[in-house]
C-alpha cells in the first residue's frame, strides 16, 4: 500500500511540474537547493574529516601531503569539467575516467605509505 501511495505522490510531483505553469522553473530551483545542500554537506564532511585527522596529515611528510592534496585537487576539478569533458564525445569520457583513476590511485598510494610508515 506504501509503494501505492509514493508512486502516486511521484506521478502527482510530475503532472504539477509538466502542466502547471513555472513547474519547470520551481522544479530547477528545488534541484538548485538539493545540489546546494549537497555540496554544503559534503564540504562540512571533509572539513570535519580534515580536523579530525590533521595529525595524520601532518606525519605524512611534505611530499605525500602533497600528493594527496593534488588528487583531491585532481578529483574537484575533473567533477567540474565533467560537462565539457562528456560534450567532446568518448575521448573526453576517456580523459575523465583516466583523471579520476590516476587520483584514486595516489589516494591509494598515500593511504599505503601512511598504513606502512605512519
Amino acid at each position: 500500500m506504501s509503494a501505492a501511495r509514493n508512486v502516486a505522490v511521484i506521478l502527482v510531483l510530475a503532472a504539477a511540474v509538466a502542466f502547471i505553469p513555472g513547474g519547470g522553473t520551481t522544479a530547477a530551483v528545488a534541484g538548485a537547493v538539493l545540489s546546494t545542500l549537497i555540496l554544503v554537506s559534503l564540504v562540512v564532511f571533509v572539513g570535519r574529516l580534515y580536523r579530525d585527522h590533521r595529525l595524520d596529515l601532518d606525519m605524512l611528510g611534505d611530499r605525500w601531503r602533497a600528493l594527496l592534496y593534488g588528487a583531491v585537487a585532481v578529483i574537484v576539478l575533473a567533477m567540474a569539467a565533467r560537462p565539457r569533458l562528456r560534450d567532446q564525445g568518448d575521448a573526453g569520457t576517456i580523459v575523465w575516467i583516466a583523471l579520476l583513476a590516476g587520483a584514486a590511485y595516489t589516494i591509494y598510494l598515500v593511504w599505503r605509505h601512511h598504513r606502512e610508515y605512519g
